[in-house]
Formats: C-alpha cells, structure tokens, sequence
C-alpha cells in the first residue's frame, strides 16, 4: 500500500477533508465519495475509510448508535493496512483519534449516545502541498517512497517522523 503514498491528493479528497475538519459530515462523504470513484488504485481504499468515519460520526450526531459502530467496523477494515503517513495525511493518528471516538460511544451505549461531547470530533490533519523545509539549512525537501530527503546537506527521516511539520 505505501506505493499508493506517492501521489497527490485527489482534489475531492481535499475538498471532502475541508468539510470533515468542519463537521459537515455528509457533504465530506460526498465528496470523498467522489475521489473514491474517480480515482484508479488501492487509493481508493484510504478514502472509503475516511468517508466511512465521516458516515460513523454523522451517525453519532443523529444518535444513531447501530449505524455508528456498524460503519465504524467497515471503516476500520479500510483503514488498519495503510501507514501513519500517506499522501501527506495523518492516517495513523486519524484512527487513532476515531478509536477514541466510537470508544466513548460504546461507553454512553445506546441510551446515552446523545450525551456524545463532540469535542472528541478531532480533525484530519495533513499537508497537501507536500513540501518541507529542512532543519539544518533551509532548503526545500523532497518526498520519494516515504523518505523526505534534503538535495543540499543530505537531511533524511522517515514519513512517519513527518507528524513535527503539522500544526
């Protein structure tokens, strides 16, 4: 799956990741529905999942607690086999911080499920320029199989070391 990591984001997914990180849940599944049947490869996979957490917590806001743990499950198969960084997002902690979610939900149960705080909502975080600036020198770095290399001093580290370049 990293050989999938290279491209750019598709520009629906973009779109999508805007309106999930805002809380419109269903129009982010929509668009990410869009990325998802136009783009070609195992690609595909990662932005199923990521409308399918969109999908689980538009359940959560409507107290729908089957249809939340339910699309949850399904977005969890989508999502386990990529790595924590893939085409600039922050996949690893995206699961992460969903898992918090849908475990909070199991513990209001059903019954409870509209006492959910939605502050737990965290956003996607990514980089969709795909560029960094070393630490050493100063110049722009570039990304190649999950390694971002400085071309000037020879500054290297690993894509899942890119977490420091967020906000």
């Amino acid at each position: 799956m990293e050989d999938d990591c290279t491209g750019p984001l598709h520009p629906k997914a973009i779109e999508g990741m805007k309106l999930f990180n805002e809380g419109k849940f269903f129009d982010s599944h929509e668009e990410l529905e869009i990325a998802w049947n136009e783009e070609a490869g195992k690609v595909r996979d990662l932005y199923q999942g990521i409308l399918q957490v969109a999908v689980t917590y538009l359940h959560i806001t409507r107290g729908n607690y089957d249809g939340a743990i339910k699309v949850h499950e399904r977005s969890l198969r989508r999502l386990k086999d990529w790595p924590d960084v893939c085409r600039g997002i922050q996949v690893g902690k995206f699961r992460k911080d969903a898992e918090i979610v849908v475990q909070q939900v199991q513990k209001l149960g059903p019954e409870n499920i509209s006492r959910f705080n939605p502050v737990l909502f965290k956003p996607i975080q990514w980089n969709e320029k795909r560029v960094w600036t070393c630490d050493k020198c100063g110049s722009e770095m570039y990304e190649k199989n999950c390694k971002v290399s400085c071309p000037n001093c020879g500054n290297r580290f690993d894509c899942s070391d890119l977490n420091i370049y967020f906000d």
